[in-house]
């Protein structure tokens, strides 16, 4: 059998990039070897391409100027079916540059912007190569959880409150927007820019006070902001969907149980094993609630995964009442950190076999896409051929 190459991308110009550096690491740790060849390719935070088997390592990345002196750079063409991982000629009369790595998949490993929001996924099309998760469309609205909450209260799906506003119109006129975001709005909020994850640049206000604290922060990371009420006493609840075109299945549930005012990034990443990523927050797998209530959090994960048209693997964040037990959809994350692998292990389906899954999906997903006709011959150009001055062709 011969192998197929997967290109791992992580790293990334992302407030989340050392996320995606553990993430990309357990991807190629976990892949099947008999299956598929391994070809990392790490993005610094200046988006420069390396590729080389020194960063497959994580304790290379103690010293990055080090690792970076062993590793090569690299970039991918923009060309149609021309799939190749391209060398930088290297400097020097008796040095050679190597041969370009014919890849065969990409396994974008990459979190929040630039990776996860579909400009990646952009030019992966534009290359028509296969790739794991969402498509252009999934990915962006995904990742703007202000266009991602218009589509679920469009489509019916129970979320909280919530409103939005630009950085420049807070600059202008701050009280303006203070009194409007109270005027819609009570208190307790939470104040999130509106394209990251992890998150990065959330907080949460009680008070006038707060909300401006809140708001001073979080219009360092976007110009976006969106704020939303609180749900008092709350539960998370996470659950993973995997699939493509109406061949979804829902994991089991978990409830990060460290969730008291919300998980912080240190929280989600930096608690424990540091290697580990998000498999280090303490959590209940599965999640102690109610039969129905799961079939219910499961059948809204699906719908979410399908109305945003999203493939591959996505995690769906819930918030539940304790007291009533009403359920509210807070986001998806089109791709979570560590692959959600812990979700599904409790189903039978390892680590290794998942990732095969989310490769084969990427496969089916561009074979589906090839279907499609993007080229139309027109004889528009030869009858245009005698000049265009303005008018009506």
């Amino acid at each position: 059998m011969v192998k197929k190459n997967v290109l791992i991308m992580f790293g990334g110009r992302s407030v989340e990039h050392e996320v995606s550096v553990i993430t990309g690491l357990q991807v190629a740790e976990n892949i099947d070897k008999e299956k598929y060849n391994v070809v990392p390719l790490f993005i610094t935070k200046q988006g420069e391409w390396y590729t080389g088997d020194e960063l497959l390592d994580i304790k290379n990345y103690k010293n990055l100027d080090v690792l970076l002196s062993k590793a090569k750079k690299v970039y991918l063409e923009p060309i149609p079916n021309n799939p190749y991982l391209k060398f930088y000629p290297e400097k020097g009369l008796f040095k050679k540059t190597p041969e370009p790595i014919k890849i065969d998949v990409v396994f974008p490993a990459l979190h929040g912007s630039h990776g996860e929001d579909g400009t990646m996924q952009g030019l992966l099309e534009l290359c028509n190569i296969p790739y794991v998760g969402s498509g252009v469309l999934g990915s962006a609205v995904g990742m703007d959880k202000i266009i991602m909450k218009d589509i679920f209260k469009a489509n019916d799906i129970p979320i909280v409150n919530y409103t939005w506003f630009l950085r420049r119109d807070y600059v202008n006129d701050s009280e303006r927007v203070l009194n409007y975001l109270e005027d819609k709005l009570k208190y307790p909020l939470f104040v999130k820019p509106a394209n990251l994850g992890s998150s990065i640049g959330i907080s949460k206000a009680k008070n006038r006070d707060e909300l401006i604290n809140a708001i001073e922060i979080a219009i360092n990371y976007d110009r976006k902001i969106i704020v939303e009420e609180a749900v008092e006493n709350p539960m998370e609840i996470n659950c993973s969907v995997i699939g493509f075109d109406n061949e979804y299945n829902a994991s089991v549930l978990e409830e990060p149980v460290s969730w008291q005012e919300f998980l912080s990034f240190e929280d989600k990443y930096l608690r424990g094993n540091k290697n580990s990523g998000m498999k280090s927050a303490a959590r209940r797998i599965p999640a102690p609630i109610p039969e129905d209530k799961t079939k219910e959090i499961q059948d809204l994960a699906i719908k979410v995964f399908k109305i945003l048209d999203c493939s591959g693997i996505s995690r769906i964040d819930f918030l539940v009442e304790k007291d009533t037990m009403k359920v509210y959809v807070n986001e998806i994350n089109t791709m979570p950190g560590s692959i959600s692998f812990y979700l599904w292990e409790p189903t039978g389906l390892k680590f290794k076999d998942l990732i095969n899954k989310l490769i084969e999906y990427a496969i089916l997903r561009n074979q589906e896409y090839n279907k499609n006709i993007y080229v139309f011959d027109t004889p528009l150009l030869k009858k245009a051929s005698s000049g265009v001055k303005g008018g009506k062709i």
